[in-house]
């Protein structure tokens, strides 16, 4: 028999307004009920002071990469330099390590308001290329940290298969670092990764990757695009982060990454491009035609000096907006929707690009649906039970009237104003402490410790 829990939220974001004294009725994993006009708990409810905001989704992640923070930030250097680091990194994960890294980075996000997180996954071999005695070891380690951190995943695993784009027709095969990555044709990835099925699988999507045009040849990209569209899965693709991604595309093929995927099946509704930095007036063109999604990555993109993406163009020609924290130089949501608006008022030296109800959209329920997940990130009757609580009496959103609270989320708050985290009905993060992972410090520094040797 299901047990049915109300939640009494002291104010609620119901897109696109505030509302005072909302009880939120919760059964089987998802809301029954939204009730305004409550202005007291209803006796038995879980009472949550603040603003509650449906789950917010990071719709790109690599868990492994928190294992950078602080490093690479010594001295200068490129994107290029940070990928030798990064490289570093990865050649240390085992399927225990990645695990304990994952669950402790995966708690972090919980703690930050995230209920679901879309991981770009493309660590899937030992060192040297060598598969596990279970190929897909590496993506359960991931999947079972999502559910021992409590929130849900959808694992895109990544095609990665050359190390750039060699005469056009076959690519460069993968240096060292890579072999752990490749499966070495883009039939054996589609072979793996159609055996996956994860242990538990309530809390997982899997979904598809691309990882770029320079490390899945031309020739491959239509077998990656059938699998997912045989599925109706999610298909994720690192696009034009870089301007010598687009120069090395056009020397090989005459055309820029987004016409190459275009011309091979890639784009449409299920697919999701990630920065979408450096982009032609086409190019935005045939994204947004298409349907497809961008997924920015405001602290990532300005962290790796890689630019400011054209996200209005975007929108504006029709891709939905979702955000990620992609490197995890922060876990913090409420920065990354920040951050699309100030850099572009940077850019463009105007202000008012996207309204705070916008930004918390791209956050929420157009990150989940990026991430196969449609009916979450929505505080309405039928959606899956996600949400999380922003205190209102922080240092940082102190003052302003709870009918603002959408535009003090935004402009003001942080992941360390979270209060409280549900998902599917369980309180994950009651008052501040993870539920599941009593001490998130603690487990980040020991897993890092684990793979860094401590340097």
């Amino acid at each position: 028999m299901p047990v049915t829990v109300t939640y009494w939220a002291e104010h609620a974001w119901i897109d696109p307004v505030v509302e005072p004294g909302v009880a939120i009725e919760v059964s089987d994993g998802r809301i029954t009920a939204v009730r305004t006009e409550v202005p007291t708990p209803p006796p038995g409810a879980v009472t949550l002071r603040g603003l509650t905001l449906p789950g917010l989704a990071n719709a790109h992640s690599h868990a492994f990469h928190r294992a950078l923070r602080g490093r690479t930030q010594v001295g200068s250097g490129t994107f290029w330099t940070w990928r030798e680091v990064m490289y570093q990194a990865a050649q240390n994960l085992t399927p225990d390590s990645y695990f304990a890294l994952a669950r402790a980075v995966y708690a972090e996000m919980a703690l930050a308001g995230i209920t679901s997180v879309g991981e770009f996954h493309y660590v899937h071999h030992a060192p040297g290329g060598t598969p596990y005695g279970d190929p897909n070891a590496m993506g359960e380690a991931l999947t079972e940290a999502a559910a021992a951190a409590g929130i849900r995943i959808t694992l895109l695993d990544t095609a990665y298969l050359s190390s750039g784009f060699g005469n056009g027709r076959s690519g460069e095969p993968p240096n060292r670092h890579q072999l752990r990555f490749s499966d070495g044709t883009v039939d054996a990835w589609a072979d793996r990764l159609s055996a996956f099925k994860p242990a538990d699988a309530g809390h997982v999507r899997i979904g598809a990757a691309v990882h770029s045009v320079r490390a899945v040849p031309a020739d491959a990209l239509a077998t990656v695009a059938a699998w997912a569209a045989e599925r109706d899965a999610p298909l994720h693709v690192h696009l034009s982060e870089q301007t010598a991604e687009n120069d090395a595309c056009r020397a090989a093929h005459g055309c820029t990454p987004t016409r190459l995927l275009a011309d091979h099946g890639v784009l449409g509704p299920r697919t999701t491009a990630v920065h979408a930095t450096h982009l032609t007036d086409e190019d935005i063109a045939l994204l947004g035609g298409s349907g497809t999604g961008t997924c920015m990555c405001p602290t990532t993109e300005r962290d790796l000096a890689d630019g400011i993406g054209p996200a209005v163009a975007l929108q504006r020609a029709g891709s939905p907006l979702s955000l990620g924290s992609d490197s995890h130089a922060v876990i913090d949501l409420l920065e990354e929707a920040r951050a699309m608006e100030l850099d572009e008022r940077l850019r463009t030296r105007t202000r008012g690009h996207w309204t705070a109800a916008a930004l918390l959209r791209a956050a929420s329920a157009d990150g989940h649906a990026a991430l196969g997940w449609p009916d979450a990130g929505l505080l309405e009757a039928g959606a899956l039970a996600d949400f999380t609580t922003l205190a209102l009496d922080s240092v940082r959103t102190a003052g302003p009237p709870p009918r603002l609270g959408a535009e003090t989320a935004v402009f003001a708050g942080t992941g360390a104003d979270i209060r409280h985290t549900v998902t599917g009905g369980r309180h994950i993060v009651r008052d501040g402490v993870h539920q599941l992972v009593p001490d998130v410090p603690r487990a980040l520094a020991d897993s890092i410790a684990a793979l860094t040797g401590g340097r």
